[in-house]
């Protein structure tokens, strides 16, 4: 996997802040300096802490665990979905609710209600429902998957989850912390880095920057998949030779 560049983090605008009223102090030793009002990121330290949590979600990948992808502001979320699912890790796009991680049971029950549904509605062999029950079910799914749809195929708790704007998302953020799940973040100037695990300094407002970060990510759990599924290869001739 190629480093970052400086120029790759330039032109996806990673470098712009926020508004110097709008600061974090915490956020000082990411910034490079103020220009008219607004401060700029130092994208070498970008470069480096993208590196950091890429390594770790590539270890964690070839481990086998899950990383949950977080992002509802609107510029993020179709982005961040594509990312999740193009690796099959679960994800958050639309509302954080809250307890979908410290109520976890809760949440698992209305999945499979929600799987339960999507059964009855493609059950050809089920005449028992009338049309309008039919048309009533199909509105309650389509409801449901789009709040818990990135999340159907996870039976357990996530090892560790990637948040676009820790700022935005600090309900998603904050019961993380509380279950000791390990967090990354896409950090920008007007948030606490000290927060988070792996904090990446970035804007995280332009969806250009958004996406840089969350594909360059993905990559990294991309190869650690295929490290895996090699490994698991291997073993598996081993056993029958």
């Amino acid at each position: 996997m190629q480093k970052p560049t400086y120029k790759e983090l330039l032109d996806a605008g990673c470098h712009f802040g926020h508004l110097r009223k709008k600061w974090n102090p915490k956020m000082t030793p990411y910034i490079f300096m103020e220009h008219k009002g607004i401060h700029i990121i130092d994208l070498n330290r970008t470069a480096e802490c993208l590196e950091r949590s890429a390594q770790a979600m590539k270890a964690m990948a070839k481990s086998g665990k899950k990383i949950m992808f977080v992002a509802t502001k609107k510029q993020a979320r179709t982005i961040v979905q594509k990312a999740a699912e193009s690796v099959g890790m679960p994800f958050v796009t639309e509302r954080w609710l809250g307890g979908m991680m410290t109520n976890f049971m809760t949440i698992r029950k209305s999945v499979k209600k929600m799987n339960n549904i999507e059964r009855m509605l493609t059950d050809v062999t089920l005449t028992s429902i009338t049309k309008k029950e039919r048309l009533t079910l199909s509105r309650e799914h389509a409801k449901m998957d789009k709040q818990l749809g990135g999340i159907a195929n996870l039976n357990r708790l996530p090892s560790a989850v990637f948040i676009v704007d820790i700022h935005h998302e600090h309900l998603a953020l904050a019961e993380s912390r509380k279950l000791g799940i390990k967090t990354f973040g896409m950090v920008d100037t007007n948030s606490d880095p000290t927060l988070v695990d792996f904090a990446i300094p970035s804007n995280d407002d332009a969806s250009k920057a958004i996406a840089y970060v969350t594909n360059y990510l993905t990559e990294a759990i991309r190869e650690g998949l295929e490290e895996r599924k090699a490994v698991k290869g291997e073993e598996k001739e081993g056993a029958e030779a």
